[in-house]
């Protein structure tokens, strides 16, 4: 997929969307208080890998490794989510941005949904670690690649 393409999806803008938004929260977060940095710069690094996942998933065709980036998206996008607590907790005084942060990730988790709906569950190569496997598919299946005969035309028998 090409960058233009890319940038154009929903679901990347609403990821870049949420980054602005922490990057904001970052900003504004007292240096004294150590829980609220330490939550902020988590909430950041975790925002940095929604975009990156996205293309790396929008990159390959084969659904495990769509799943595997797709999985890493709503993990982050979670802790995310869940990382306004702690703001909540501490007090902290921008509540309108938590709010808005909140309402985004929200948005992000439908589009997302939708987003995996769309990845082609037959593109795939067994994933023998069973977390990504298609429905019906489990690790220890028999790949069907693995039946289907070679003969090397350059083998001859004298």
């Amino acid at each position: 997929m090409n960058k233009n393409k890319l940038e154009r999806m929903p679901l990347y803008q609403k990821a870049m969307e949420i980054l602005e938004i922490v990057v904001r929260i970052k900003q504004l977060v007292p240096e004294d208080n150590e829980f609220t940095t330490a939550v902020a710069h988590n909430m950041y690094a975790d925002a940095l890998q929604l975009a990156p996942k996205i293309a790396g998933a929008e990159g390959v065709d084969l659904y495990d490794i769509k799943m595997e980036n797709a999985a890493i998206i709503r993990k982050c996008a979670r802790e995310i989510y869940v990382g306004c607590n702690g703001f909540i907790m501490e007090g902290f005084k921008e509540v309108e941005y938590l709010e808005m942060l909140r309402a985004e990730v929200e948005e992000f988790r439908v589009l997302f949904a939708e987003w995996v709906q769309t990845f082609d569950q037959w593109n795939y190569i067994i994933d023998r670690w069973g977390l990504f496997n298609p429905p019906g598919v489990n690790y220890d299946d028999v790949d069907p690649d693995d039946n289907i005969p070679f003969d090397n035309p350059f083998d001859e028998e004298d």
